[in-house]
């Protein structure tokens, strides 16, 4: 048994493969935080890709481990050379002993490397995939405990039965996903439960994101400073609730296609690759689509908000509310990002200064009492020309919305 580590990476994440002491040692030197990545998940593409016995002989030696690509990670695949391979959006490298950089070499054929193998490659390729998807079903996990979503309540409070469907959609796709976990495979009785819940997951989608839209389209649609308190105060209020829907039908959407991926696996595993990468290219669509969304309506509140401060001298409790409301909303939107790894630093900042803007003239003016209009400018003028030295730092404020490491939609090609 060869103690060389071989480094994999789908521009997702990084699978680190070989002899379990020595990946132990490889992540504890390079200070990463690990998901067991199971090779034996392979097994189906075995007898696909011509060589059993030495396919199984080198999975049984092996073990691997998963790591999300982020900035830090992403510099290991510039450190040890990953090379491409033959598998489309797939690098590859093999170094020695774990710490010794100079002892890599690009992995071409040699027995036992697992990039010799091109139907083992692709099949890693697919694991990982599930493990970014699963990661990112982790992070929406935590999301809405962070928001405390009362996503049944939500739902069951509309009258149409897609939502009820959507409850029910969501139970079997949980109940798959725990027996996949307990069978390591997805077989036809637990697919068949399953397979046609995407177009349930994707109405509710719409109709959520539509939710999201509608809130945008009223507020550009509002001038007044009275009726624009009304219209971004049910925003603060409804805005969270729509994006943790949005969140749930995400991580649906997510659970069907790493069951997907372990069936086309199993079932047809000369179609994978293609669909692999089919997959991400879609999931990545709809991602986009979502923060099309999402945008418009972090734009609309910064609209809000400065329209809100033109008017501060004449409406000293109104604006500081339209504020405080467009403030929370972008937040909300900012936290919704995260997990779905899309860039919101320029407007979370924006919104957080106009919100504490806000905060301090209300309790400003209110101080004030009868000092009456004078005092009220005063402190207005003050307070929300801080708010503005802040975001006026911020090049084109609430916008300029981007994926992560996604200035370009991936091709057929790559990732």
């Amino acid at each position: 048994m060869t103690s060389d580590i071989q480094l994999i990476s789908d521009g997702d994440g990084l699978a680190i493969i070989g002899e379990p002491s020595a990946i132990r040692r490889f992540v504890a030197d390079e200070g990463l935080s690990a998901r067991e990545l199971e090779l034996s998940r392979l097994g189906g593409v075995l007898s696909a890709g011509g060589a059993l016995v030495q396919a199984g002989a080198t999975l049984a030696e092996n073990s691997g481990r998963w790591v999300k690509l982020t900035p830090e990670s992403a510099q290991l695949v510039k450190k040890y050379g990953l090379m491409n391979s033959k598998t489309p959006g797939v690098s590859h490298a093999m170094i020695g002993q774990p710490g010794s950089i100079t002892n890599w070499l690009q992995i071409d054929g040699g027995v036992g490397a697992l990039a010799s193998n091109p139907a083992l490659l692709t099949g890693a390729a697919g694991i990982m995939t599930q493990l970014a998807m699963q990661q990112a079903m982790d992070e929406i996990t935590d999301y809405l405990a962070k928001i405390d979503a009362k996503l049944d309540d939500v739902l069951r409070a509309q009258e149409d039965a897609v939502y009820a469907d959507l409850i029910g959609v969501g139970l079997d796709i949980d109940e798959a996903m725990v027996l996949r976990k307990q069978a390591g495979r997805v077989n036809e009785v637990t697919w068949s439960k399953v397979q046609h819940s995407s177009s349930t997951i994707a109405r509710t989608q719409a109709y959520a994101l539509r939710q999201l839209e509608a809130m945008a389209e009223k507020a550009e649609r509002t001038s007044k400073i009275a009726d624009l308190a009304d219209t971004t105060k049910v925003a603060a209020t409804k805005a969270e609730e729509w994006l943790g829907v949005l969140a749930r039908t995400v991580q649906l959407q997510d659970a069907i296609a790493v069951l997907e991926i372990d069936r086309v696996l199993e079932a047809a595993p000369d179609d994978f690759d293609g669909h692999r990468i089919g997959l991400k290219v879609v999931r990545q669509q709809r991602v986009e689509g979502i923060a099309k969304v999402t945008s418009h309506l972090l734009t609309r509140m910064a609209e809000a908000a400065r329209a809100a401060n033109a008017k501060v001298l004449l409406n000293p409790m109104q604006s500081p509310a339209i504020v405080q409301s467009s403030g929370k909303v972008a937040t909300a939107i900012a936290d919704f990002h995260q997990p779905l790894a899309i860039e919101t630093d320029r407007e979370l900042l924006a919104a957080r200064a106009w919100t504490e803007a806000a905060t301090e003239f209300r309790g400003r003016v209110l101080e004030t009492g009868a000092d009456g209009l004078t005092a009220s400018r005063r402190v207005g003028v003050e307070t929300f020309d801080r708010a503005k030295s802040v975001t006026g730092r911020i090049s084109s404020g609430i916008g300029g919305l981007r994926r992560r490491g996604q200035d370009s939609p991936p091709d057929a090609t790559g990732d």
